[in-house]
C-alpha cells in the first residue's frame, strides 16, 4: 500500500512538473516589442573594444527580445570569472526599458565539476547556482544561457540535467536556455532538460572552419548532396537536417535556429567543397586540417567590402541556399558566408515554414559596418513578415 502511494504521489509531482515546465514556456510567449517569434542576441563585451565599436549604445533594442551578455566563466569550485570591461549597467537598463531579457550566456569547466559532483559532499552545483543568483540579483539580469560544448558521456548528460534543475529551483523566474550544436546534439538529454529549460538555441553554423580538409559551406539552409566530404558536418549539417534532429525531441515553441554573421576565408581552396592542399594538410601545425590557412571574417567590417568587388565574386549555392564568394582570376580565396538574403529565407523558414519558436545570431556586433545591421534588419524583416 505504501508503495502504490509513494508511486501515485510521484506521477502526482511528475504531472506537475511538467504542467509547471508548459506553464513557464507560455509565460516567456509574451514577447517585447510586438514580435510574434524570438530574436535572440548573442553580445560579447569585448565588441566594445573593436572597429568598429559596438556596445550598449548601438543595440536595436526595439528589434530584439533577448540578449545574451557572453564573457564570463566558471571554474569547477563553482567560482565565476567576470572579465575586465564586462559589466555594463547600460546594456540591462536600455534592454529593461524595452522589455528586452538580458541573460547571462556562461561557459565554464563543466567536467572536472561533474567530477566533484560524483560525491555529494564535494559537488559545487550548489555554489555555482548561490554566485549565480549573487550576480544576476546585484546586476540585474533575467536569467542564464549555458553553453557547454558538448556533453560527451552518460555521466556529463545527467549531470547538466542536475545542474539546469538546480538553476530552475533557484529562481522560478529565470529564463534558462542551452546552446546546442547539431553534430553534438545526441550529448544532451534533451527530454529531461526542457522541463527546466524555456528554449534551446540551435548552432547552425561552423559546418565550415579550420579544423575541416575541405571548403565546406558554413551554414546550408539545405544540404548539398554534392558536397565530397558530409562526414565533416552530418548529421545535422543544415538548418532543415537540425530542425528534423531537435523537432523528434523538443516542442517547436522551445527550439531556436542559429544564423552567422560571420564566414570563414580559405586562403588555400580555389572553389566551393575544394580540398585543401597537400602543402597545407601536411603542414604538422595544421593536423591534417586546413587549419591556420583558414580565417574567420566578420560579415560588416570584413565580407560585405568584399562582395562582388576587389577581384571577388559572389554565387550561389542553387541547393544550400547561401552564398560564397571565389576569385574571379580562379586563384586561391574561397569565402563562406552568409548575406542579408540567406540571413532572410534562414529566419523566415525556420520562423514560419518550420514554426520554430525563433532565431539568434552569433554574433550581434558581426554585421555592424559603423552605420548599419544589414542581417539583423534581414532578420527581424523576416520574423514580422509572418507566413
Amino acid at each position: 500500500m505504501r508503495l502504490r502511494s509513494r508511486s501515485f504521489a510521484c506521477s502526482v509531482l511528475l504531472i506537475f512538473v511538467a504542467f509547471s515546465a508548459s506553464s513557464r514556456t507560455s509565460a516567456q510567449d509574451a514577447l517585447p516589442n510586438h514580435l510574434p517569434k524570438r530574436i535572440v542576441a548573442d553580445y560579447g563585451y569585448w565588441s566594445k573594444y573593436q572597429t568598429p565599436a559596438y556596445g550598449h549604445a548601438q543595440i536595436p533594442y526595439q528589434m530584439l527580445t533577448h540578449i545574451n551578455h557572453a564573457g564570463p566563466s566558471f571554474d569547477a569550485s563553482g567560482s565565476l570569472s567576470i572579465p575586465d570591461g564586462f559589466i555594463e549597467p547600460e546594456l540591462n537598463e536600455e534592454a529593461h526599458a524595452h522589455g528586452v531579457k538580458v541573460l547571462l550566456l556562461l561557459g565554464g569547466d563543466f567536467t572536472d565539476m561533474r567530477k566533484n559532483c560524483a560525491h555529494e559532499e564535494t559537488c559545487t552545483i550548489g555554489t555555482l547556482v548561490d554566485n549565480i543568483k549573487a550576480f544576476e540579483e546585484e546586476y540585474h539580469y533575467d536569467g542564464v544561457d549555458m553553453d557547454w560544448e558538448y556533453p560527451a558521456t552518460t555521466a556529463d548528460r545527467n549531470f547538466f540535467v542536475k545542474l539546469m534543475d538546480a538553476l530552475r529551483k533557484s529562481n522560478p523566474d529565470y529564463t534558462l536556455s542551452i546552446d546546442v550544436a547539431p553534430w553534438g546534439g545526441y550529448g544532451y538529454d534533451l527530454k529531461h532538460l526542457q522541463l527546466s529549460t524555456n528554449y534551446f538555441n540551435i548552432m547552425m553554423y561552423d559546418c565550415a572552419g579550420p579544423w575541416d580538409q575541405y571548403g565546406q559551406l558554413n551554414s546550408p539552409i539545405f544540404w548539398d548532396y554534392h558536397d565530397p566530404a558530409p562526414w565533416e558536418c552530418q548529421p545535422g549539417g543544415s538548418a532543415q537536417d537540425a530542425a528534423n534532429i531537435f523537432l523528434k525531441a523538443v516542442p517547436a515553441r522551445q527550439l531556436n535556429m542559429g544564423t552567422p554573421f560571420y564566414g570563414y576565408y580559405y586562403t588555400a581552396v580555389k572553389q566551393l567543397f575544394g580540398e585543401c592542399p597537400p602543402w597545407v594538410l601536411n603542414n604538422p601545425n595544421n593536423g591534417d586540417t586546413c587549419g591556420n590557412s583558414v580565417l574567420t571574417l566578420n560579415y560588416g567590417p570584413n565580407i560585405k567590402p568584399l562582395i562582388n568587388k576587389d577581384g571577388w565574386y559572389t554565387q550561389y549555392d542553387q541547393i544550400a541556399y547561401v552564398p560564397y564568394m571565389l576569385k574571379k582570376d580562379g586563384d586561391y580565396g574561397y569565402i563562406t558566408y552568409d548575406d542579408a538574403f540567406s540571413t532572410y529565407f534562414r529566419v523566415w523558414y525556420s520562423d514560419w515554414d518550420r514554426g520554430l519558436g525563433g532565431t539568434f545570431m552569433w554574433s550581434l556586433d558581426a554585421d555592424y559596418d559603423g552605420h548599419s545591421q544589414d542581417l539583423l534588419d534581414a532578420m527581424y524583416a523576416a520574423t514580422v513578415t509572418g507566413p
